[in-house]
């Protein structure tokens, strides 16, 4: 018990910059708080004392604003940072090492009782404030969810979710889209390429500069064949010699 109180303190002091001691978590931590309440309602509830285990809950909840029904299953090194508001619901599975911010709600999308109606995360998941993670499929080890993103589909490990409803970025090298070398925990799941929309309207926006390049070549070398004596002039007047195609502006619009 003591060495799983001391990997949650030792969680808490690496991710969150914030925290000064070990006795500042212990004491002023709401999530460290959330944490080790429903250890004990967890407890009370897979040994039969399903009235104990609501009331430790909600009390809980009352305390630290986090509200998580006894019956969840929560992994070590779990982190609720700045958590006001978060609801994990009944069948829901949280792995170790995650990390889940303010907002975050992991409901179901199912009314049968007995089946599995929460999503199950995998290790090293990060949460993001705001995000919604509806439905009984997983997300996958190291993967990120976005700011108030809603996740309605599995997740596949090292991806990035964002949007609405969440788009997935797969992971490009087998580990989390936004980690790196010399960063392995990135707050609030932050990347530098975190909307496919945006990636994809780069990509039409290059390719669109690239044709009007093409296109204002093909015409300068018209109008030099027309030049030369002998060769009749078929070059239009309003013909595209030069480039206007702004590339810059429009990727500057959404986003670099």
């Amino acid at each position: 018990m003591f060495s799983r109180l001391r990997a949650d303190i030792r969680c808490i002091l690496e991710r969150d910059p914030a925290a000064r001691s070990a006795w500042e978590v212990m004491t002023v931590y709401p999530g460290f708080h959330a944490v080790v309440l429903h250890r004990w309602a967890h407890a009370c509830w897979t040994h039969g004392f399903k009235w104990p285990a609501r009331f430790i809950a909600h009390w809980a909840r009352w305390m630290t604003g986090i509200e998580i029904h006894p019956a969840a299953k929560i992994g070590e090194r779990v982190f609720f940072d700045h958590a006001m508001g978060v609801v994990v619901g009944e069948t829901a599975e949280i792995g170790d090492g995650c990390t889940i911010y303010q907002g975050v709600t992991l409901g179901g999308t199912s009314l049968y009782k007995g089946t599995k109606r929460h999503p199950t995360l995998g290790k090293n998941v990060v949460v993001s404030a705001g995000a919604k993670v509806l439905g009984g499929f997983v997300v996958g080890d190291g993967a990120k969810i976005g700011s108030n993103a809603v996740v309605i589909k599995p997740v596949p490990a090292g991806a990035t979710a964002v949007g609405i409803p969440a788009r997935i970025i797969p992971s490009k090298t087998g580990e989390s889209a936004d980690v790196s070398e010399s960063q392995k925990f990135s707050a609030y799941g932050i990347t530098q390429e975190d909307d496919p929309l945006s990636q994809a309207m780069r990509g039409l926006i290059d390719n669109a500069s690239g044709q009007e390049h093409q296109i204002a070549l093909l015409w300068q070398a018209i109008e030099k064949l027309s030049a030369h004596p002998g060769t009749k002039d078929c070059v239009p007047g309003d013909a595209a010699r030069d480039e206007s195609f702004e590339a810059e502006k429009l990727t500057q619009l959404v986003g670099k």
